[in-house]
Parts: C-alpha cells; sequence; structure tokens
C-alpha cells in the first residue's frame, strides 16, 4: 500500500542546521508519533510535509501525488493544527470559519458545529480572550471539518493542563476509530503517544533515527543494569549508550536478547520507554537495525 506521507533521500539545509538524506513513510489508518527534544528538526520537517519549506534534495509526496502539479488536492485532505493560534487574534470563530470554509469543497458545517458544541467554544467571542487550550480546540474543531484524510499535528499539546491533553488524546482516539484517518502528531511529550501510537518516528540533530511500530520497539530496546565491571570493549559494543555512576552502569540496548545471553543473571534489564531512548540516544551511537 502506498504511504500517505512519503519522503525519499530529503535534505534541507536553514543556516548551521540541516535535515539529511530523511526517509520516512507514514501509512495509512495509522498514528505516527513524531518524536525528537526541542531543535531536533520536528518543525522543519512537518514544513517541508507541508510544503512551506523546498528541500534542496529529495523527493516530498503526499497521497502518492507531488506538490509540483497538485498543490491544491494534497492541501484539502490535510488538516493541520498548530501549537500557536495563528489567526488574527481580534477575530471570532464565526468570522474565522467564514474565511476558512470556501477553501475546501468538502467543508461540513454540521460538522464543525458538533465540535464546536463539544468543546464548548464560544463562536462570538474574539480568539484573544480563549485560553491556550481553548484556542487549541478551535484549531481542531477548523483542521477536521472538512472530512481531513490526513491530520498532522504540530506539539499540540505544548503547554496545555493535563486534563486537556487527556481529552486531545481521547478525541483523537474516536477519530481513529470512526474513520480512516491517518495522525502525524509530532511532540517532544512521549506520553501522550503511549495511548494512540501506532508507529514512532524518532528525529535527532536533524537525523531520522527509525521509525517503528510501537510494538517493534517494545521488543527491541531495553534499559540494562549492572556493575561497572561487566564493562569493557567487547562488551559495550552491545549498548547505544553508557551512562556510569559510582554504583553501576545505566546502559540502552537495542540488541535485549544479544545482552541477555552475555550478561545473563549479571544484569537488570527493563522495557526502554521512549522518554529512555531519547535520553539515552543524545551522544550514543546510531540505531542499527537488529532484529
Amino acid at each position: 500500500m502506498e504511504p500517505i506521507i512519503d519522503l525519499q533521500n530529503v535534505s534541507k539545509k536553514i543556516s548551521s542546521f540541516s535535515i539529511d538524506e530523511m526517509n520516512l513513510q507514514v501509512e495509512k489508518g495509522m498514528v505516527t508519533g513524531f518524536i525528537g527534544e526541542n531543535g531536533a528538526g520536528k518543525s522543519t520537517t512537518i514544513k517541508l510535509i507541508m510544503n512551506l519549506l523546498k528541500p534542496d534534495t529529495g523527493d516530498v509526496k503526499l497521497f502518492g501525488l507531488d506538490y509540483a502539479t497538485h498543490e491544491k488536492e494534497i492541501k484539502e485532505r490535510i488538516g493541520f493544527v498548530y501549537d500557536s493560534n495563528i489567526f488574527f487574534e481580534g477575530m471570532n470563530l464565526k468570522d474565522i470559519k467564514r474565511v476558512v470554509a470556501p477553501a475546501y469543497r468538502q467543508w461540513d458545517d454540521a460538522l464543525f458545529k458538533n465540535y464546536i458544541d463539544q468543546f464548548e467554544l464560544p463562536m462570538n467571542k474574539a480568539i484573544k480572550s480563549f485560553s491556550k487550550g481553548m484556542q487549541m480546540k478551535a484549531s481542531i474543531a477548523l483542521a477536521i471539518s472538512h472530512h481531513a484524510e490526513l491530520i498532522i499535528m504540530d506539539e499540540p499539546t505544548a503547554g496545555l493542563d493535563p486534563i486537556f491533553r487527556r481529552e486531545l488524546l481521547n478525541l483523537l482516539q474516536e477519530l481513529m476509530l470512526d474513520s480512516n484517518q491517518t495522525i502525524f502528531f509530532s511532540t517532544h511529550i512521549t506520553t501522550d503517544l503511549d495511548r494512540i501510537a501506532d508507529y514512532i518516528a524518532f528525529i535527532q540533530n536533524g537525523k531520522l533515527l527509525f521509525n517503528h511500530s510501537t510494538e517493534e520497539i517494545k521488543d527491541q530496546y531495553a534499559v540494562v543494569k549492572g556493575s561497572n565491571d561487566l564493562l569493557d570493549r567487547d562488551t559495550e559494543q552491545f549498548f547505544i549508550n553508557v551512562k556510569r555512576t559510582n554504583s553501576g552502569f545505566n546502559a540502552l540496548t537495542n540488541q535485549p536478547k544479544t545482552v541477555q545471553n552475555v550478561f545473563e543473571d549479571t544484569i537488570i534489564m527493563e522495557r526502554a520507554t521512549l522518554e529512555d531512548i531519547m535520553y539515552y540516544s543524545k551522544g550514543g551511537k546510531e540505531h542499527a537495525k537488529s532484529y
């Protein structure tokens, strides 16, 4: 099946930062979490996907189409949720809808009203009077009321309180149950993805380290703990990164079966969280596929 998002050998240099030969595919009907620390290249990648930036080299396709000849068709099929308000703060939702709706052939007034009622948003109050959470709800309602096939979200939960973050994740789960939509969800808050993500794409310093299913990640990555005297040149090769303390070492591996066979019962091995993977990957070796 052709991927919804397909980046082939995409590179982009901006000042001292660059995206390097990225190959990223996002499958239809899946939630893909796009993780990485601040400054890793998440927003730059999304701008390349949205055609807000042009790649220096490589190809960007959405729905199997390129922007050079199909930009309008592609963007009609996308709903984009920013991490902050992008509308003139003096406008209200009634005015914004009047501007946005004509841009989409499949705009659905009844669906928009349903979300406005569900989110309890006032139509006649200026956006500047909305809280951060209310602004995010408004952005979501506008993004999904034209039956978007692909929803792209750039740090949508940043700065939101835990209650609204949970409400947002519940909404995304409902969307995936009721339709065949695809969600690409950029965030550095990895816990937001534990409940909803099917795939995780991890970017670091402009390089895509992996794009795995959540099941693959559970099976492939582990945190290993043991005494420092277990480490030498031969054993350290099994780890992406090692953190030493006076009491012992903690390390990340993507070869858990091999590590278990080598060290046997002299170590403690725990399943790695996404936060663990991000933490230990900084300054570590590349994530060579090992299964």
